[in-house]
């Protein structure tokens, strides 16, 4: 349980020696799709302004319901006895899908959508994981599984069909607990998702677990990290912690739940090949922060007149530093941020070094409002995608547009008029993508002060601002 940290049950399963498969002999395709998180923070904020019902459902240990891709054969496991004894002259033979194959995940996918195809969903051109059928809406990671519709008597229908076809589910009723988030639904209509397990857990690895130590920043402001090549290696420094394991617990919180803390965590996750003691150091000061403030999560509060919004940042040449540059000539290159909110609540946000060195602040904030966009186009498509089944969509003048906000009017300028000048015309033509839908009022240009561009966060090491402030709440 997330809110609780109590064990609600135990599992053991039987599994499959995937590290003996080969390739083209027992097993071909692996990948395996899972609903993206901007298309579950954006049905979220649906179910907000349509009112709507939720239900969550668990697949009862769903890779065992798929049939077999392949005839396949396994050891007998120690402790099981058949008709012919424990003998190592027998194998057990596989007649359904089991949980250790390389192709599991994928097996099982393919055949709840064949399942879902069957019961008359129709599957999103866009996310492979959300499916509609009528005014139902539903969205699938893995095993566990979102229903969205006007009314809980059609989620109930809904499940039963699924029921009646073959699948083992579980509902679970309204959304408490998804993936790791736990999802509090208010009176007011609003909902918030918090990680407070995975921040106790992330303190419990690091040996805060009852410190009393707090920071009210993220990372340091004073302090850019680098590779600190000439520094005490991580593994030296006396940190009781795996570095690689608390990194990837840090970043599905970020991803998911904490954008305040996506630039810090991109900093350090930037490391994690060959950490050093400052790199120890900044994972600490952040749980510092983490401890500060475990009880913070987004809060999904509708606010329609936003409509469809993206604000994008960067941070030239930032972290640039003649000392380091010739052992870790990356701190040359800006960093860009976005954030991206649909009605007022969060959908996307990124921190990221930019793949080229800019030469100007122009040239920087124009890649990061470029890439900015290229997050932006999905979900515009997807949101089209809704609007296209019938239901009521926020900016569609006629079309679903976005609005970006830029903090510099070189970049500005050179989004809405292609010129070719000599300071901009080396910039790769992968950055002008976005232009095409600019052209066609699908991507409409503001300027924005820089104090209030809430992208900021997500280039540097500063407090939150006052717009995410407000999504941020405890």
């Amino acid at each position: 349980n997330l809110t609780t940290n109590e064990i609600t049950k135990y599992k053991a399963r039987l599994n499959v020696h995937g590290g003996k498969q080969e390739f083209g002999v027992n097993y071909y395709e692996t990948y395996a799709p899972v609903v993206t998180w901007f298309a579950i923070r954006l049905m979220i904020v649906f179910a907000i302004i349509f009112g709507w019902a939720l239900r969550q459902v668990d697949f009862v240990l769903a890779y065992t319901q798929a049939p077999i891709e392949v005839d396949m054969y396994m050891e007998i496991p120690q402790g099981i006895t058949t008709k012919q004894g424990d003998s190592k002259d027998y194998v057990l033979q596989l007649i359904s899908n089991l949980y250790g194959q390389k192709q599991a995940g994928k097996v099982w996918n393919q055949y709840l959508v064949d399942k879902l195809l069957t019961a008359g969903y129709t599957q999103s051109l866009i996310d492979e994981c959300v499916f509609y059928k009528g005014s139902v809406i539903f969205i699938v990671y893995v095993d566990d599984g979102i229903f969205l519709g006007p009314t809980d008597s059609e989620l109930t229908q809904s499940v039963k069909t699924l029921q009646q076809m073959g699948l083992d589910i579980e509902d679970q009723g309204h959304p408490s607990d998804y993936v790791g988030v736990n999802i509090k639904h208010f009176k007011d209509g609003s909902y918030e998702f918090t990680q407070q397990a995975l921040i106790e857990a992330i303190l419990e690895d690091v040996g805060m677990a009852s410190s009393f130590k707090i920071k009210r920043v993220p990372m340091s402001s004073s302090k850019y990290l680098h590779s600190h090549v000439n520094s005490i290696p991580f593994f030296e420094a006396g940190f009781a912690f795996n570095y690689r394991s608390v990194i990837g617990k840090l970043n599905y919180l970020a991803q998911t739940s904490r954008p305040d803390i996506i630039f810090a965590v991109h900093q350090l996750a930037r490391y994690s090949a060959d950490p050093r003691k400052e790199h120890g150091l900044a994972v600490e000061y952040l749980c510092m922060y983490l401890n500060y403030t475990s009880k913070l999560g987004i809060r999904f509060k509708v606010d329609e007149k936003k409509g469809f919004e993206c604000y994008a940042d960067a941070d030239f040449a930032g972290g640039f530093n003649r000392n380091f540059s010739q052992d870790d000539p990356a701190c040359a290159k800006s960093r860009s941020g976005w954030y991206i909110i649909y009605a007022g609540c969060p959908i996307i946000w990124a921190s990221k070094l930019q793949t080229q060195v800019a030469l100007s602040t122009t040239e920087a904030e124009y890649i990061a409002l470029s890439s900015a966009l290229r997050d932006v186009i999905p979900i515009m498509q997807l949101i089209e995608e809704i609007k296209q089944r019938g239901f009521r969509v926020l900016c569609t003048l006629p079309y679903v547009y976005c609005k970006a906000f830029e903090d510099n009017s070189g970049a500005l300028e050179l989004a809405r008029l292609p010129k070719m000048r000599s300071r901009t015309k080396h910039i790769a033509v992968c950055y002008h993508h976005f232009r095409e839908h600019v052209r066609h009022g699908k991507v409409k240009i503001f300027p924005i002060d820089t104090n209030d561009q809430p992208a900021d966060i997500a280039t540097k090491a500063v407090p939150l601002t006052p717009t995410l402030t407000l999504t941020l709440e405890n």
